[in-house]
């Protein structure tokens, strides 16, 4: 039986960021025309919810743009060589002050796809 993923978009995301956190660890993902697959821890910062932190230098943040959609592989801690593509869209990107040199991509899932 699939589980299914709640998914609330409450003030902030916070609700959503909490349940995608509890089952999920990271998120992997394909850019246009690029080779490799990118993977990046998940997070939830306050005020952004759900998103992950990239190096300002990195080639995927200048081909994510606020309102991409993509399908994302999303891992779970237990076991990281199963994960579930999840439809997702880039909902904020922007400079992150606590970690010079990097920028935050927010996310969030759209809906529940199927395994990688």
């Amino acid at each position: 039986m699939e589980e299914k993923i709640v998914i609330n978009h409450s003030v902030g995301g916070r609700s959503e960021s909490r349940n995608v956190l509890n089952k999920y660890y990271s998120v992997q993902f394909y850019v246009n025309g690029m080779d490799a697959a990118y993977l990046f821890k998940l997070r939830d910062i306050p005020l952004n919810g759900l998103c992950i932190l990239v190096k300002e230098d990195s080639p995927v943040l200048k081909e994510l743009e606020v309102g991409d959609i993509l399908n994302m592989g999303y891992n779970p801690p237990e076991s990281p060589d199963s994960p579930k593509l999840l439809k997702t869209q880039v909902t904020s990107k922007g400079a992150y002050d606590y970690f010079s040199g990097h920028s935050l991509v927010g996310l969030s899932i759209l809906e529940q796809d199927r395994h990688l």
